[in-house]
């Protein structure tokens, strides 16, 4: 006897779609156990218009209290590269694979705690709807979490790095660390070479755009 097929969100995910109608729905998704202890669904946002997709692995503690996308520590980071790679963010979408926070307790803190592969592939619905109804020309995964959610859990960060392939979401994907990473950084020189490689792996997405014409 074959074992049950693994819960998704699919069955969640609304037949007719749009951001406002996707993002409305996923406050009612119940794909995974995450959303019992999580505040809200964080879901993406960002003009549909977006060439740039900006794909991370899940909200954080200040980002499942204020129920948007990158607003904490690592998504401030991500702001101010974004602006010295020369990307204009307000029309970058931000989103993340998971969309609700995974985290463990420690006294009155909550820690972030990584979201399994079944977590994971639970959420996947919400983010190919997602990318279908933006149809970017890049997508930027930060972390291997998001990379390996895109691009199978094969996929290595450390040797593809910075590397674009195709694929059937987007004619150009391609990855490099989150920013949480170069905050956890030890010491201000360590971060500041970590902070300067990711911002030349967004300066490579930007020469992407530009030589594209998809600005």
């Amino acid at each position: 006897m074959s074992a049950p097929a693994a819960k998704t969100a699919a069955e969640f995910v609304p037949g007719v779609q749009t951001l406002a109608v996707l993002r409305d729905a996923a406050q009612k998704c119940r794909g995974c156990e995450l959303y019992r202890y999580a505040t809200q669904t964080v879901f993406g946002e960002g003009p549909t218009s977006s060439k740039i997709v900006v794909i991370g692995e899940q909200p954080g503690d200040v980002e499942d209290r204020q129920g948007h996308p990158f607003v904490g520590p690592a998504g401030k980071l991500l702001d101010r590269a974004l602006v010295e790679a020369g990307i204009e963010r307000s029309r970058v979408y931000v989103t993340n694979a998971v969309k609700h926070f995974k985290f463990e307790e420690r006294g009155k803190r909550r820690l972030h705690k990584k979201p399994g592969a079944q977590e994971i592939r639970a959420y996947r619905p919400w983010l190919e709807a997602e990318i279908s109804l933006i149809k970017p020309n890049v997508i930027v995964c930060l972390g291997a979490t998001a990379a390996q959610s895109l691009l199978g859990s094969g996929y290595r960060l450390t040797v593809e790095r910075g590397r674009f392939v195709e694929h059937p979401w987007a004619p150009h994907v391609t990855s490099t660390i989150h920013p949480s990473a170069i905050l956890r950084a030890p010491g201000g020189e360590q971060r500041h070479a970590e902070y300067q490689k990711f911002l030349a792996d967004l300066k490579k997405v930007r020469e992407l755009v530009e030589a594209r014409g998809a600005a």
